[in-house]
């Protein structure tokens, strides 16, 4: 029983030392982009641009929809961080664009309303990042290299590890269908809200102008009924 429990100390002690310069080479390493989401008022006759950085030989994905103003409208335009124009639309109200693989560097995501002169726009983009497969297949390597699973156990930790990343993308791509839902919703409930008040004002006009009619229309035929002759005595 104490052979055995040295050999599990020594064993311990020995993962210990292999798993220190794997984790210690981890945190040197550049933390992974973030995805991210953002909903603005662009004025009208203005032009607004947003820089994102990037990592190399990753995958980029821009979406955008405009929730709110006069046409649901806007003009978009993507550049490297070259400066090489990828994306270039005019007055769409929507759009999805993936870059792969992406430079090293800094995108330049510009939304511009010059068009428009009166309308300001509520705009929603959102950037997705993809892990790269080369990092999840030497991640892995590294964590089949250092940690051997003993014959007896029935769950590789590398089964569980695969388990767990691929929980991890399916919660994270559920949230942003949720957010593109969302901003769907926002978009429809803006649209709404614009119809519901035209259709109440076009209808006050159309009740105050029943009103007059119905008011000339009386002093028409008051006046039709009245006696102008003069009567002489």
């Amino acid at each position: 029983m104490t052979r055995m429990m040295a050999a599990r100390a020594a064993l311990a002690l020995l993962l210990a030392a292999c798993l220190s310069p794997l984790v210690s080479g981890t945190g040197s390493r550049a933390p992974p982009p973030q995805d991210g989401e953002f909903t603005f008022l662009l004025p009208a006759g203005r032009k607004q641009c947003f820089y994102q950085p990037a990592p190399a030989n990753a995958s980029l994905e821009a979406e955008y929809q405009v929730i709110g103003g006069a046409g649901l409208d806007v003009d978009f335009s993507l550049e490297s961080p070259r400066g090489v124009l990828l994306v270039s639309e005019y007055r769409k109200s929507d759009g999805v664009h993936t870059v792969e693989p992406t430079e090293l560097g800094d995108y330049k995501l510009c939304f511009d309303n010059s068009f428009s002169t009166i309308s300001e726009k509520l705009v929603f983009f959102e950037l997705i990042f993809d892990s790269l497969q080369d990092e999840e297949d030497s991640d892995g390597d590294g964590w089949a290299d250092v940690v051997e699973p003993e014959e007896m156990l029935d769950i590789k930790i590398e089964d569980i590890k695969e388990s767990i990343e691929m929980m991890k993308t399916r919660l994270e791509r559920s949230i942003q269908v949720l957010t593109l839902l969302r901003a769907f919703e926002a978009r429809d409930r803006n649209l709404q809200e614009g119809n519901l008040e035209r259709v109440n004002f076009w209808s006050a006009v159309n009740v105050g102008l029943l009103l007059l009619v119905a008011v000339l229309q009386v002093c028409t035929l008051k006046g039709l009924f009245q006696d102008k002759r003069v009567v002489r005595t």
